[in-house]
Order: structure tokens, then C-alpha cells, then sequence
């Protein structure tokens, strides 16, 4: 197994991306912890990896909250004894432009998918220094390299992801830490159709969509997760600072 004996934190892992993410983290032999707004979703894919034959603990956070980060680190640290890899995947979506989104959503969306990232590196950083090891993985997203239609917020808060992987890679590489972006393109996830009806669109939409890239088609969540696997791993031993995207071909 690739990552036998690691120990992992993943954000936002109780659904799509996330949880797909943890999943695999699991199989491949890391102890995860996974960390979910929702304590009670995030209890069920601990459940679900223990009875796979997994190593898994559940932390209910807000994840844009020093308090919880810390509290996440420590009980992650009581756990498993350190942190090895860390996914920031936790993420929230509004299709609004300039004109449309209020300074609270906009401070919203920044808290959960930048100021998150920040905080979890402050934190766990020191910790992989220690070991002279890591891996971070954020999750930016397609529309951070290119930029979307009607969500200013997120597309600027994943090209902040993109970027800020890229200072974080430069800053810590010394101390033997790895920090990239994964960045998806559509989905199949929950959030990918709840964004299906903030903009009052059918599913089958986006479906038309996929159909016209190269590979023809949406994107899984355990093919991110996979990508995900593999940046964590020491497959990826020289890979750092890099903007992975996987997306079927759709900004390429």
C-alpha cells in the first residue's frame, strides 16, 4: 500500500470530492481524520472506512475558524500521534457577480476556501517540519486557472488556492514539505448540482457540456481522489507547486 502508516486530514470530507478523497486515502493505508462541517456525515465515512477494515476518526468543524483548525490538529495529533498529509478540500460555491454578491458572502466564501488553507498550513505546518516530511493538497478548481461566468468569489478564491500553493511550495520545500493543487473541472458531486440550481439550469446542462470535451464526459469524484492518492505519495517525490489539473481535457 502507498501510504501505509501515513497520517491524513481531509476537509470537507463527507461528501463528493471529499469523501471519495478519504476513501481512497484509507485503502491505500493511511489513518484519516475526517474533518466535515457536519459532524454527522463526517462520523458516517469514518464508520464507513473502519468497517472496510480502516483506520478513521470524525471532527466536526468550521473549517474557517482558528479555534476548530487548532482543535482539528490537536485531535488528529492525540490520534494517530502526527500528521503526514493534509487535503484542503473544503469548498463553498455562489454564482453571483460584482453587482449581485454582498460583502458578507463574499467574506463567506474567501473564509471557507482561502483563509481555511491558511489557517491548516499555520498549523500543521510545524508538524511536518519536525518529521523533515509532508504533503498538502489543496483543491482549487478549473475556474481558478481560467475563470467562469456569474462566481467572482470563487473564481477569484481558487486562483488564490492556485497561487498561494505555489508560496506555500516555495516557502516550505526546504523543510521536505510538498504543497500542490488538484483542480477539477465538473464533477459529479452534490455541490456541482446544487450549483445547477443556484443558476436556475437542468443538470442535463451540464451533462451537454461535458459531452463536448475530449473525453466526453463528467468527471467522478474517485478520480480526483485519485490524483489526490497520488500527490500524497512519495510517487509524486519531485512534484511540488504544481497546478494538476483534471478535468477531462476541458481547459487544455
Amino acid at each position: 500500500m502507498r501510504l501505509e502508516n501515513k497520517k491524513a486530514i481531509v476537509t470537507g470530507g463527507a461528501g463528493g470530492i471529499g469523501r471519495a478523497t478519504c476513501l481512497a486515502l484509507a485503502a491505500e493505508g493511511a489513518e484519516v481524520a475526517v474533518v466535515d462541517l457536519n459532524q454527522q456525515a463526517a462520523q458516517a465515512v469514518a464508520d464507513e472506512i473502519r468497517a472496510a477494515g480502516g483506520s478513521a476518526i470524525a471532527i466536526g468543524a468550521d473549517v474557517s475558524s482558528e479555534a476548530d483548525i487548532t482543535r482539528v490538529v490537536q485531535t488528529a495529533v492525540d490520534a494517530f500521534g502526527t500528521i503526514n498529509i493534509v487535503h484542503n478540500n473544503a469548498g463553498i460555491i455562489r454564482r453571483t457577480t460584482a453587482l449581485e454578491i454582498d460583502v458578507d458572502e463574499w467574506d463567506l466564501v474567501f473564509g471557507v476556501n482561502v483563509r481555511a488553507i491558511y489557517l491548516m498550513c499555520k498549523h500543521v505546518v510545524p508538524i511536518m517540519a519536525a518529521a523533515g516530511k509532508g504533503s498538502i493538497i489543496n483543491t482549487g478548481s478549473g475556474w481558478g486557472l481560467k475563470g467562469g461566468g456569474r462566481a467572482l468569489s470563487y473564481c477569484a478564491s481558487k486562483g488564490a488556492v492556485v497561487n498561494m500553493t505555489r508560496a506555500l511550495a516555495i516557502d516550505h520545500g526546504p523543510a521536505g514539505i510538498r504543497v500542490n493543487s488538484v483542480n477539477p473541472g465538473d464533477v459529479n458531486t452534490g455541490m456541482l448540482r446544487d450549483e445547477a440550481r443556484q443558476v436556475a439550469q437542468e443538470e442535463n446542462s451540464f451533462l451537454a457540456e461535458s459531452a463536448d470535451r475530449p473525453l466526453g464526459r463528467m468527471g467522478e469524484p474517485r478520480e480526483i481522489a485519485a490524483a489526490v492518492v497520488w500527490l500524497a505519495s512519495d510517487e509524486s517525490s519531485y512534484v511540488t507547486g504544481s497546478a494538476l489539473v483534471v478535468d477531462g481535457g476541458g481547459i487544455a
